[in-house]
């Protein structure tokens, strides 16, 4: 084994990590596997967000609005210092996400996510979440807007897939 597959283990087992204490919602174990100067690039924010603590708003915002959030880890691979994951979120909107009330409802979405990896910690992260799909589950049609439903590029996407 070389040391780039030395390293690229070592870093797959940290995602691994990362994601069994984010759906344990051991927020405290998460952050403590982010360096001091994390950076988080977001879809629709001009500029990446900074800090561990910008990080762990994130997290809390979600486990408020789906505290028996899943996560299925669908895909993982990583080289160098770079992880790759695809994976998928389930869970009951059961709190206020994004200005909208629970629901009740059960929801099912995706994201990629790629993440940078400084010696044993999580440096960077660049996230991808299906949140069209997500905010389509949860809040209602527009007055007067023909319901869209819950679609995917090729059609309707069922929740537990």
């Amino acid at each position: 084994m070389t040391e780039t597959d030395t390293t690229t283990e070592r870093n797959l087992a940290l995602l691994r990590t990362a994601y069994q204490a984010l759906e344990r919602r051991d927020l405290d174990a998460c952050v403590g596997m982010l360096t001091a100067d994390f950076i988080a690039n977001v879809p629709g924010l001009p500029e990446p967000l900074h800090g561990p603590q910008t990080w762990r708003s994130g997290a809390q915002a979600m486990g408020e609005g789906f505290p028996d959030l899943q996560i299925h880890i669908e895909d993982m691979f990583g080289f160098d210092d770079r992880v790759a994951v695809r994976v998928r979120f389930r869970g009951t909107h059961r709190g206020t996400f994004q200005g909208v009330a629970a629901t009740g409802r059960q929801v099912g979405f995706r994201s990629i996510e790629i993440y940078r990896i400084e010696g044993d910690k999580i440096a960077e992260e660049w996230v991808a979440p299906d949140m069209i799909s997500l905010m389509q589950q949860i809040a209602p049609a527009p007055a007067g807007s023909e319901a869209v439903g819950r679609r995917g590029c090729l059609g309707p996407v069922p929740v537990d897939g």
